[in-house]
This record gives structure tokens, C-alpha cells and sequence, in this order.
């Protein structure tokens, strides 16, 4: 599915052929924040065959386009029946602020649908303040003291955010 094709953004599943721009575009967003760091040797090792990866877990990844360049990402995964997980959302800096998040979020909402799912969790790490205000906006729960340590180079602790199907 594609949408914003007149804006030339477009939406289409992930390939491992576009590992180096999927770890451009998630270190990117990464170096915003002080003391996040990229780990392709352990945390994000997943990005140097994210499309493999997520398909291994049953999900699908989404890739958000520019032409060649690459400006946004999501994917999701199951966690057991009715449940799922938001995974890698990430938007380019210069690409916020107008529906291209609305659009990636779409993408997985429309196939959380189709899928009859109860509901759909997403982790952030809990400097990732904009992301959180985002989730609550489009009807994310947070799950409060509800969070993860990471044991990575970043030392990040995650949040926990749900929301809920009916």
C-alpha cells in the first residue's frame, strides 16, 4: 500500500537491501539524543538484516520513501494471539512535523485491523520524549512503572505504551 505519492513520499515493505540506509537513518535519530548510541555489535545488530529479522518474528517491515532516500521506518511483530508489537519507528528530523508519522503509524494501525489484534505495545526509550508525546496523541496508554533496562552502551531504559483495539 502507498500513500502521499503526490507529496512523493511513498510506503513500501523493507528489503535487506536497504540495510545502510535503515542504520543511517536509525543512527541518526539516535545521535539527537546525548549518551544514545548505535550498537550494531549487539543491541541493533537486528539492522544489518532488519527486513529478515522481523519477517523470522512473523511481522513485516515498512520502509518510508523519497524518492531513493529513505526518511522513515516501522515495523511489527506478534507477541501471542491478538497481541502485537510496534518495532523501529523511526523519522527522519526533517521529515516530522507533517503526516509522515501519521502515515508509517497508518500502515501498522491498518494491518493491526485486518488482523482483529487486541492490541499493539510500543517500547521507547524513556529519552525519547517527543516519541511518547506522539503515542498518547494517537491513543497509546502508558503503561506507568511499567519499564525495561536495556543493559546496552546507550544505558537506556524503556517505557512501555499500549493501545488498545476494540
Amino acid at each position: 500500500m502507498t500513500k502521499f505519492e503526490n507529496n512523493k513520499a511513498v510506503i513500501r515493505p523493507l528489503k535487506d537491501a536497504d540495510t545502510d540506509a535503515l542504520i543511517t537513518l536509525v543512527g541518526g535519530c539516535y545521535s539527537e539524543y546525548d549518551g544514545v548510541f548505535l550498537d550494531l555489535g549487539d543491541l541493533d545488530s537486528d539492522l544489518k538484516s532488519y527486513a529478515g529479522y522481523i519477517a523470522d518474528k512473523g511481522g513485516e517491515a515498512f520502509g518510508l520513501t523519497v524518492g531513493d532516500k529513505l526518511i522513515g521506518c516501522v515495523a511489527y511483530a506478534p507477541l501471542g494471539e491478538g497481541s502485537y508489537e510496534l518495532k523501529r519507528m523511526y523519522l527522519h528530523k526533517d521529515h516530522r512535523g507533517g503526516d509522515n508519522a501519521l502515515t508509517l503509524l497508518g500502515q501498522v494501525i491498518d494491518i493491526m485491523q485486518s488482523k482483529k489484534a487486541r492490541e499493539l505495545h510500543a517500547w521507547s526509550d524513556d529519552r525519547f520524549t517527543r516519541a511518547h508525546r506522539f503515542y498518547v496523541r494517537e491513543g497509546f496508554e502508558l503503561i506507568e512503572g511499567d519499564t525495561r533496562f536495556l543493559y546496552d552502551i546507550s544505558n537506556s531504559t524503556e517505557i512501555h505504551f499500549i493501545k488498545y483495539f476494540k
